[in-house]
């Protein structure tokens, strides 16, 4: 059989980018960032006499993507939460207690080389986070109390962990580590690309883990069905006890790359980032009601949240905005997510030649 010539094969990819979840949200960020763009304005260079854009400049876009590092890293993990059919409210907890250990561990073990000292640091923080989330997915499990409200306690509990351990302190980091989440990579001095890299590698290895392995498609099938995973033979439980230490494990990511960036870890660290995660997660269109999400997804919902805020700050618009716009964001990409769902079970039914199935409108028995 003679291969698809090129027009045809490069005609079938574009046709499978359109259709793809993320082509909307991808275009979205595109229209507002040429909006801004052009909004924006811009001002000379003062080293190098050429016109500048005020938005559209490498150290502009870089430092966006710093900002959604965070959000998106941890985003990934709360984005597989949700396809099980979970919630994870205790991330900003996990970041800042994992953070914190890390400072403290790192300050009581004195100098070490640079290579040591970053080693020890990630460790410290994925070994804390590893707890963390193995110790909501317990609860969860074994206590069989909804997500909501265990992760919930725990983020009160975790955050006041840190802050007694802390005693409040802001606890200063290590150079090397500065060093490392700082490092130009030959881009310049002012450009640090190693956030946005780590970005970039945990969404490819999430995107990966959920579409390309049989652990990844089996947290779908819980999150579309639990109980029909259940009878086919899936551990449910232990599914779901993988996905929040999952989740815990990014939220160490995070916690690493952002103490090491700012040079310093305090409990207040990561204070809200509960709403901007999960908005994350949301915005790139995963369901709340589980079995569907995507890790790519909400990296770009992610920078979608942090283009809005950018867009406050060139605008000069006043900041206090920045939680009207974000909450809006949620409640419309949850507005639109179920209508899809609705349009999609109409034509479904429709296909079927049988009105949708429901409590209201059951399926007529068979005579």
């Amino acid at each position: 059989m003679t291969a698809p010539p090129l027009t045809e094969r490069l005609r079938r990819t574009g046709s499978a980018i359109v259709r793809s979840p993320q082509a909307g949200l991808a275009l979205v960020i595109l229209v507002a960032s040429a909006g801004l763009a052009v909004a924006a304005g811009s001002h000379t260079d003062p080293g190098t006499g050429a016109t500048v854009n005020n938005f559209l400049n490498a150290h502009t876009l870089i430092q966006m993507a710093t900002d959604a590092s965070g959000f998106a890293i941890m985003g990934v993990g709360a984005t597989i939460v949700i396809i099980s059919g979970g919630i994870d409210l205790s991330v900003g907890a996990v970041y800042a207690l994992a953070g914190v250990v890390m400072a403290m561990v790192l300050r009581a073990a004195g100098p070490l080389d640079p290579v040591t000292t970053v080693l020890l640091g990630l460790g410290t923080c994925l070994a804390v986070s590893l707890v963390c989330g193995l110790a909501n997915g317990v609860m969860v499990v074994g206590l069989n109390v909804h997500p909501f409200i265990i992760t919930l306690g725990t983020m009160w509990m975790l955050r006041g962990i840190a802050f007694v351990a802390s005693r409040a302190e802001s606890i200063l980091v290590p150079a090397p580590l500065t060093n490392f989440a700082k490092a130009s990579l030959g881009l310049g001095a002012t450009l640090s690309p190693v956030p946005m890299l780590a970005m970039l590698g945990v969404t490819a290895a999430g995107s990966v883990y959920l579409t390309r392995t049989v652990m990844g498609r089996r947290i779908f099938a819980v999150g579309g069905n639990a109980e029909a995973s259940r009878f086919a033979g899936l551990h449910v439980e232990r599914i779901r006890l993988g996905v929040f230490v999952l989740s815990g494990l990014t939220a160490g990511v995070a916690a690493f790359l952002g103490a090491s960036f700012y040079g310093s870890a305090t409990s207040s660290d990561a204070n809200g980032y509960e709403l901007y995660v999960i908005a994350s997660a949301v915005v790139g269109g995963a369901s709340l009601t589980g079995g569907k999400g995507s890790a790519a997804s909400a990296t770009l919902g992610a920078l979608l949240i942090v283009l809005m805020r950018q867009a406050i700050r060139t605008l000069h618009l006043d900041q206090n905005y920045e939680w009207i716009i974000i909450g809006g964001a949620m409640i419309v990409a949850v507005v639109l997510d179920q209508g899809g769902t609705k349009l999609v079970a109409r034509r479904v039914a429709a296909a079927a030649g049988r009105a949708p199935t429901s409590p209201a409108n059951p399926v007529p028995e068979s005579k």
